[in-house]
């Protein structure tokens, strides 16, 4: 089969797949890189974006003509310079025609070239119109001074130009992205009168630093109003190393008890904002809003008014929380890679931006002066031509009409070169009649001044220099505007914590046995009369509040906790904590607390033993929850006692027996998770049929309530003397009737 095809196929290269695989990626990585993705640094434009440009200037849709149809100049340019899609073609013309997109749009566009809020709504190009706008004449104004090489269009049939003879370093002024292989650029737009100001100092200063030059250039300027919050720090590190990023943030007002949001960061679509907002009020993230309203129009883009549920929100709290947490602050990329002089991507500095960038200018300037310098000698030289003709008509009619061959003639009679023959004799005769000799030496005397101007300019350095700051001057004064986005000293913001997203309203969580958990408002809820599903009933209920944590305690001794607010209402059975968490197998919930994390509470054992600990040491984001309590074989989790004060509350314990000891909670020690130690003397022989039924912690002035049954015995702070005792002591039996405990509560 190899020899058939060897002998059917001749002048055929053989080589490696992969080597011929490496240098189809590269070719198309490098034509990518410089012919699509990445600009150029003398006129800042992609090739798509000067072929739009050019196109549009053959067409004469100059700033002072009528619009054509977009259609018309996509076709245009697609069929003459860039064969490419038509729909990327024109949303490139679309960008470069959005006032919200460029910072000094190169096209101005009739019709609907999409909005702020999706800058890709656009009409179709055949509904739209366009030209270009004034500033484009920078670009565009010195094209055919000789200043640009010019190159074969896609198939040889025309010529377009390399580059644009821009006056001004156009690049900065717009900024660009663009994505090639392997690399990236993302330059922001800038102030024109900050970077000819700083241009001019390199001009004058050519050894000025970037620090010298950041002096003028002080950041971006974005197209918007929205607040740059970058440290000025961090603007010069970024314009010394071409890396960097800036942070910009949405400007607000204050009327009334309104918040109205007037500007938004670069980029960011009003509508994206108010979902991001409205999700979080859906997600009751935001308790603070009541509503939110898009009230923007033509007379104000953007207007975001934000309603707060009371005049005592704090504005500032709460938009530093939606600065942190939605698009209203947002951070840019900045990777000022560019095609330098030399062809190749560079990542360059501001320095070495506008340095490479006026290098380009003095080539652009001298090209130009030399060409026009070449125009005059040439039309001094045909002038001295029509000169002789005119002083010599006479001889120079008969010439013409007595010679077969007129121009040789000419050439040796009157000492002519062969272009002041051509030119004399395409002269029509009626023309050579109304010459005047005066206006012959009156254009040679200006066209000798010029020519003596434009050579002193391009000997000298000093008057070329200040030819091109002229310029430069010139143009910011037509051009140039004041900054629009105010940079401000802020701080990060920073996004509230939960809990101070919620409000603080009492909550009544309640636990059921079989682990089913939920949260009912106010602390007036007796969790024994909600209903319960089949098989199900009440295990403990314990008062907290919405902005709280709940912690659950396991059979295993193991801690879990949730936030209060996040729990399902009480008004239906709830959901299993097995949902949330996950126990050990065959491991249930026995206890639940809640609390600050400052709070102190005493854990123990159905065995006597216990500590007291920190209401944090219980929190944890961790599902399978954190070792907690020790417990012996055969002991159960008691329901922990919240402590009010560790120096003055009483711990209280009673068994199964009826035996209750009271005495100082102080003579606990304070653990962050342990077994701890022993709170009242159970005998040995006694624990398997003898046990801790509960603990409280009792304050002065409060009241335990010992609960047998149907009925309920109340001791005092003092009548608790009688059961005062030593810890770890066997404590005092309750009176008959009472020794058989359901539990204890405190008043």
């Amino acid at each position: 089969m190899t020899d058939t095809i060897r002998s059917t196929f001749h002048g055929f290269e053989q080589i490696p797949l992969r080597e011929y695989a490496e240098r189809a990626y590269l070719d198309y990585s490098m034509y990518v890189v410089l012919d699509r993705a990445l600009p150029f640094i003398g006129d800042g434009l992609k090739p798509v974006q000067r072929r739009i440009i050019y196109s549009m200037s053959e067409q004469g849709l100059s700033a002072a003509s009528k619009p054509k149809k977009s259609a018309r100049t996509v076709g245009d340019v697609i069929g003459k310079y860039h064969p490419h899609g038509d729909s990327a073609c024109y949303e490139a013309m679309v960008l470069m025609a959005q006032p919200f997109s460029y910072r000094y749009p190169l096209i101005e566009g009739q019709g609907n070239f999409g909005s702020p809020d999706d800058p890709k709504s656009f009409a179709a190009m055949r509904y739209t119109e366009a030209k270009l706008t004034p500033i484009a004449e920078v670009l565009l104004g010195e094209l055919g001074q000789g200043t640009v090489d010019w190159t074969p269009n896609f198939d040889g049939t025309l010529e377009e130009p390399t580059w644009m003879p821009a006056r001004l370093p156009h690049l900065l002024l717009n900024g660009t992205t663009g994505i090639a292989v392997g690399m990236a650029t993302d330059v922001p737009p800038h102030n024109l009168n900050e970077i000819v100001s700083a241009v001019i100092r390199l001009i004058d200063d050519p050894e000025a630093t970037v620090a010298d030059l950041c002096e003028h250039v002080r950041g971006p300027d974005y197209p918007t109003t929205a607040e740059i919050i970058t440290p000025a720090s961090d603007f010069r590190a970024m314009y010394e190393t071409g890396h960097g990023s800036v942070r910009a943030r949405a400007t607000y007002a204050r009327e009334n008890s309104n918040i109205v949001i007037n500007a938004l960061p670069y980029q960011v679509s009003p509508s994206k904002v108010i979902e991001q907002i409205a999700a979080q009020m859906r997600a009751k993230k935001l308790p603070w809003l009541e509503d939110i309203r898009d009230e923007s129009d033509h007379a104000n883009p953007v207007r975001v008014v934000l309603i707060p549920r009371s005049n005592r929100v704090d504005a500032e709290q709460l938009m530093g929380h939606l600065f942190a947490t939605t698009d209203l602050e947002k951070s840019y990329r900045v990777n000022m890679n560019i095609i330098g002089l030399d062809g190749r991507p560079q990542v360059k500095n501001l320095k070495m931006f506008l340095t490479e960038w006026l290098t380009f200018r003095y080539d652009t300037v001298t090209r130009r002066l030399k060409h026009r310098l070449e125009k005059v000698d040439r039309r001094l030289h045909l002038l001295e031509g029509l000169l002789i003709a005119y002083l010599n008509l006479d001889e120079v009619i008969r010439i013409i009409r007595s010679e077969e061959e007129p121009k040789p003639a000419l050439i040796a009679r009157f000492q002519l070169s062969e272009d002041q023959a051509d030119y004399i004799l395409d002269t029509k005769l009626r023309q050579l009649a109304r010459l005047e000799e005066m206006k012959i030496r009156g254009e040679q005397d200006e066209l000798a001044a010029e020519r003596d101007k434009l050579a002193g300019i391009l000997d000298s350095k000093a008057k070329l220099k200040k030819l091109i700051k002229d310029e430069l001057t010139a143009d910011a004064k037509k051009f140039g505007d004041a900054r629009r986005s105010p940079l401000v000293q802020r701080g990060a913001a920073q996004a509230l914590d939960e809990t101070e997203l919620v409000a603080s309203e009492p909550m009544t969580v309640v636990l059921s046995e079989k682990g089913w958990i939920r949260a009912a408002k106010g602390h007036d809820v007796d969790g024994s009369t909600l209903s319960y599903r089949d098989g199900d009933n009440l295990l403990a209920a314990v008062r907290s509040r919405s902005t709280q944590q709940v912690a659950f305690l396991d059979s295993e001794g193991r801690s879990y906790s949730t936030a209060v607010h996040t729990l399902p209402s009480a008004r239906g059975n709830g959901e299993p904590l097995t949902g949330r968490f996950s126990p050990a197998p065959g491991a249930s919930f026995q206890a639940l607390t809640s609390g600050d994390n400052d709070s102190r509470l005493v854990l123990a054992s159905s065995h006597g033993y216990g500590f007291v600990t920190r209401f944090e040491n219980l929190t944890g984001r961790q599902k399978a929850g954190k070792a907690m309590l020790n417990l012996t074989t055969g002991a159960k989790v008691l329901q922990p006692a919240s402590v009010a004060s560790v120096d003055t509350d009483r711990i209280v314990a009673v068994t199964s027996a009826g035996h209750l000891l009271a005495f100082p909670i102080s003579e606990l020690p304070e653990l962050d998770k342990g077994k701890g130690n022993k709170i009242i003397d159970i005998p040995k022989a006694k624990l398997g049929t003898e046990r801790v039924v509960a603990i409280a912690a009792v304050s002065p002035g409060g009241t335990l309530q010992v609960r047998s049954g149907a009925r309920t015995m109340s001791l005092s702070f003092k009548e608790l003397d009688a059961y005062l005792g030593a810890r770890a002591t066997r404590g005092g039996l309750l009176p008959r009737g009472w020794q058989k405990v359901d539990g204890l509560a405190v008043e």
